[in-house]
């Protein structure tokens, strides 16, 4: 039987930034697109219990070069 290679992924957490008043979230399509170009793809957010987007979680497979 051959080696079976499983997919191995690094992970990434982002903060969403937040406005003058650390209420409202300031649109990250700036840095959201900088990751992507470098590989990263948004896989979950993480809220709190009452309500709002704490982390946004990336993933990217690891590159075995």
């Amino acid at each position: 039987m051959g080696t079976e290679i499983h997919q191995q992924w690094e992970y990434k957490t982002l903060e969403p930034p937040k406005g003058l008043t650390k209420r409202e979230t300031v649109d990250p399509t700036d840095e959201l697109n900088r990751l992507g170009a470098e590989g990263w793809e948004l896989a979950e957010t993480i809220s709190y219990d009452g309500g709002g987007t704490k982390l946004l979680l990336f993933k990217r497979p690891v590159s075995h070069e």
